[in-house]
């Protein structure tokens, strides 16, 4: 009976993938896709790898996330003209 849990959550990977897509800001884009890794580990989960799962939530969307984030804060804007 996970079936409907598993859509739900297939349906959000595929909303987000395309909002990180769509999205012109880049901080908006990194929040996006560690919502993305956020899901996949749920995804994982609920098919039983949960050694895989918790790892993909702790650097997926835990480490990865921090380090997109910091990486934007640390570049400058550049105006072509």
């Amino acid at each position: 009976m996970t079936w409907p849990i598993e859509l739900i959550l297939y349906v959000v990977l595929l909303v987000t993938a395309l909002a990180s897509l769509e999205v012109h800001s880049l901080l908006a884009a990194s929040v996006i896709l560690t919502a993305f890794s956020f899901v996949c580990a749920l995804l994982m989960l609920s098919v039983g790898a949960v050694d895989v799962a918790f790892t993909e939530a702790v650097v997926g969307a835990g480490l990865v996330g921090v380090l997109y984030i910091v990486a934007i804060f640390r570049t400058t804007r550049r105006s072509t003209d």
